[in-house]
């Protein structure tokens, strides 16, 4: 009875050791078979390429890519867990993009936009010199445009017959010494912007004249002439357009996409062809809407 007992718990501890051999059997067999599979795994991912510039694109083979030409590179597993938005590239890579990295922060975004304009006579300092008598132009002092004039210089010669009758008022009046109405005839004439010398004259000469000078009130250079020899004027019609070019505006044309960075008050910096090689400085003052 007892021998019975004995061979059964030799019988029950072999049927134990089996069985754990059997069960490690199956673990330290079974991972091989796993890694092999994981190993195939990546060596087919390995097989994808890429392009270094260009991570889009995906082929089972080495090439060309399609977009730049450029040798494609096997996709490693590193690059495939990358964000799908961002890009990766080898530092020759980064090289030949020029691509550039600066640290994150926070600061007045500049932009650097450049214009071409023309030099334009500032239209405040642009003067129309009218003619204050009616008349036949008899003669012009200034012909031609860009001509310099100076305040108080003779610009034309007008006929005018309408003066005579003022003029001899004038001449009355001096012979009657009265000064009220002497002081009333000389204003009448300054009326027709006759110039103080012009009434002496005819005070001094007692004779009526019938040709006057138009006489300049501005200085600058000539922008346009409106009149020509003979041409009839009435009061008011313009002659001559004067321009002061001590101060003048520069005009830039800014296309669509740089006006949100230009503003009043930006510097500028801008060269002129006639001027080369040096640089004037100033800023936005008006953008015209």
């Amino acid at each position: 009875m007892k021998k019975n007992k004995f061979s059964n718990s030799i019988l029950f501890i072999s049927l134990l050791l089996i069985a754990g051999f059997f069960m490690g059997w199956l673990v330290f067999h079974g991972s091989p078979n796993e890694h092999k599979h994981e190993a195939s795994t990546v060596e087919k991912k390995s097989e994808i390429w890429t392009c270094s510039m260009h991570p889009q694109i995906r082929k089972e083979g080495p090439g060309q890519c399609p977009i730049c030409g450029m040798d494609l590179i096997p996709l490693t597993q590193e690059a495939e867990q990358l964000d799908p938005n961002a890009i990766s590239m080898t530092e020759d890579a980064a090289k030949i993009a020029e691509v550039e990295t600066s640290m994150v922060s926070t600061k007045e975004l500049v932009k650097e936009v450049r214009l071409y304009g023309k030099i334009e006579a500032d239209e405040r300092l642009l003067k129309t010199l009218p003619a204050h008598l009616a008349g036949r132009i008899d003669e012009l002092k200034v012909n031609f445009t860009g001509e310099e004039v100076h305040s108080g210089q003779i610009i034309a010669r007008i006929y005018s017959p309408e003066l005579v009758p003022a003029q001899q008022e004038l001449i009355e009046a001096v012979k009657m010494g009265d000064l009220s109405i002497l002081a009333a005839a000389r204003n009448k004439l300054k009326e027709w912007k006759l110039t103080d010398t012009q009434i002496q004259e005819i005070e001094k000469s007692g004779e009526v004249k019938t040709r006057f000078d138009v006489v300049s009130t501005v200085s600058g250079i000539v922008m346009t002439r409106k009149v020509n020899m003979g041409d009839y004027v009435q009061i008011g019609s313009p002659l001559y357009e004067i321009a002061d070019l001590h101060r003048v505006w520069v005009l830039f044309d800014g296309y669509e996409s740089d006006l949100a960075w230009i503003h009043k008050g930006n510097h500028l910096t801008f060269s002129v062809r006639s001027i080369p090689g040096k640089e004037f400085q100033g800023t936005v003052s008006f953008i015209d809407p």
